[in-house]
């Protein structure tokens, strides 16, 4: 027997950070914006005679083997830390090969670990017998990815890769809510363009850095993450009623607002991609994920798409091309 699975990564369009618990609830109504695309993490479970157990990620070259289940348990740093938490907390029986690989490059800030980790619940779900679900494989990537990174996680990168589509996750005292908004994933499909950076070097850190300076009482951060939630809600009405203009105004103050909150989120490279890309006619782009480097998403009318597809590979941009995942993730088996 094999399992694949695969996930979609995602769009950030507004309402970023916020989803990383307990932030939202000092904002009550905050929400955040996005969209599944079609950049995929997948992966490849395979039970294999004896007790042994391979991890693989064909995308980063890495690899890892363990005699048996309790052997990888025992230990406490791993090569593959993501692929070794989730095999430990399914707790497969027997041999094991487990194979990665993802369309996210490294660092782009398009959710690709959720993605992946999302994938591999369903894999190993599958492979267990378990009864988890989509919602299920969305809470345990989600905690499984805090102890990986060692901080609290948010929950806006594995709602997308679970169900897909465009929608709005509500972030209320006790829970999270999807609300898949309405209108042709097409029109905003047209409207988008996904560029790469480069890998950044302190993403991780400026996510933290806006997170404790928020539970510490900074009051300029905490302003600002009030003001990108005012902006995210009315982004939702913005993509729900297809006013695409307004959206473009909506991402430029939201770009504006986390500028503010830590000027390391931009890059020289991310400005001059910016530029270039409005003289050519695009109404606003921002960061995806916490920044430094990472992707690019940018918001267009569809007539000019081949300027601004210019404009960013002249800026020295990479462009990801990418349409809207209508499905989430997707399992299969084979005998």
């Amino acid at each position: 027997m094999k399992i694949e699975a695969r996930a979609p990564t995602r769009i950030d369009l507004a309402g970023g950070t916020l989803d990383i618990w307990p932030l939202y609830l000092f904002h009550p109504g905050a929400v955040t914006v996005n969209c599944a695309i079609t950049r995929h993490a997948h992966c490849v479970v395979e039970p294999r005679p004896g007790r042994a157990i391979e991890l693989i990620s064909r995308d980063t070259g890495l690899r890892e083997r363990f005699p048996s289940l309790a052997a990888l348990a025992s230990r406490d740093h791993y090569r593959l830390p993501l692929l070794a938490h989730l095999v430990r907390h399914f707790r497969p029986q027997g041999g094991l090969r487990v194979v990665t690989d993802s369309q996210a490059p490294a660092g782009a800030g398009i959710g690709g670990s959720s993605a992946m980790a999302v994938a591999l619940c369903a894999a190993l779900e599958r492979l267990t017998g378990g009864r988890l679900g989509r919602l299920g494989w969305i809470h345990t990537s989600r905690d499984i990815e805090a102890v990986v990174i060692g901080a609290p996680a948010g929950t806006q990168d594995h709602y997308p890769a679970a169900f897909g589509r465009v929608a709005a996750l509500h972030l209320d005292t006790g829970g999270e809510w999807r609300e898949a908004l309405p209108g042709d994933p097409a029109a905003l499909e047209r409207r988008l363009v996904l560029c790469y950076t480069g890998k950044p070097r302190q993403s991780a850190i400026n996510n933290w850095r806006v997170f404790t300076a928020h539970i510490n009482g900074e009051r300029q951060v905490r302003r600002n993450l009030a003001a990108i939630a005012g902006v995210a809600r009315a982004m939702r009405e913005a993509v729900a009623s297809e006013n695409w203009r307004e959206a473009g105004r909506l991402m430029r103050e939201e770009w504006n607002f986390r500028r503010r909150n830590l000027p390391t989120i931009s890059t020289p490279l991310i400005d001059r991609i910016l530029a270039r890309a409005r003289r050519q006619g695009a109404m606003a782009g921002k960061v995806c994920g916490a920044g430094g480097g990472g992707c690019l998403a940018l918001l267009i009318e569809p007539e000019a798409r081949e300027r601004v597809e210019a404009a960013v590979r002249s800026a020295g941009g990479e462009l990801l091309p990418c349409r809207i995942d209508l499905h989430g993730a997707r399992v299969k088996t084979f005998d």
